[in-house]
């Protein structure tokens, strides 16, 4: 993916967690700087995580593994990120509303990037 398409997915990524954040009770971001940061911080959270334990297990895996990572990435995020307040309970709904949109606006995961790149 080159510069721009990963400018293009922070950016989405940022508007989804604002989206979340109105939408879920017990999870706030601050504002378009805060989310950009967490989208960032919880790109990075899931690298760490797939070079540990593999790509089964990282937020973007399948299951109710890949769900709860996600809302554990979530919920450990909001310690580096400022002007973001979230709960437990509040990053279980947040990963679950952001799996549910993923399921309209699926952004293109290093996984299926691979993937593309083995078909050819």
């Amino acid at each position: 993916m080159r510069f721009l398409g990963h400018v293009v997915r922070f950016v989405v990524s940022a508007l989804v967690l604002l989206l979340v954040g109105a939408l879920v009770p017990q999870f706030a971001v601050g504002g378009f700087w805060s989310a950009l940061f967490l989208a960032l911080v919880i790109a990075v959270f899931g690298w760490i995580i797939e070079g540990i334990f593999g790509a089964r297990i990282t937020p973007f895996g399948r299951g109710i593994v890949g769900f709860l990572v996600s809302a554990l990435v979530i919920y450990f995020a909001q310690f580096i990120v400022g002007g973001v307040r979230v709960t437990f309970i509040g990053a279980i709904l947040a990963a679950l509303v952001i799996g549910l949109i993923d399921l309209f606006l699926p952004v293109a995961t290093p996984f299926n990037r691979g993937e593309r790149h083995r078909e050819r």
